[in-house]
């Protein structure tokens, strides 16, 4: 993949804090990309019924745990629709239950992380999600 080339990421979280640290992190690492922060399922799954295909995410970093329309249900909503099911999701979670995880790839996750303890491990963990995914 071009790694010039520009990527939009979702950052879904219900915390302002972790989708202003996950960001930071990807920018600490000079992956300048459009990260797009959203703060629950309600909201990105609003975002796609008024958004053409087009302007989809190269990319969803979505937590699990949210009011709402939680990351579970934003999971099955995505990976059942035939134009949104391409998109690669990547939960980033606090769990780090074999259940949450089990259940995700079975919703068609395609890679689950438990958030890190340290914001080092953080820029750490989305260096190489940059360098798998972009």
């Amino acid at each position: 993949m071009n790694t010039t080339m520009k990527h939009s990421v979702f950052i879904v979280d219900d915390d302002v804090d972790d989708r202003e640290s996950i960001r930071d992190a990807f920018l600490e690492n000079k992956h300048h990309h459009d990260y797009i922060f959203m703060k629950s399922g309600d909201q990105l799954m609003g975002h796609f019924s008024e958004t053409p295909s087009n302007k989809y995410p190269s990319l969803i970093l979505l937590d699990l745990n949210m009011p709402g329309m939680d990351g579970r249900d934003v999971l099955k909503e995505i990976k059942q629709n035939e134009t949104l099911k391409l998109i690669p999701i990547i939960v980033v979670s606090t769990s780090s239950a074999v259940k949450d995880k089990e259940m995700s790839y079975k919703l068609g996750a395609n890679c689950y992380v438990t958030k890190p303890d340290s914001y080092k491990e953080l820029v750490t963990l989305t260096n190489c999600i940059a360098k798998l995914w972009f």
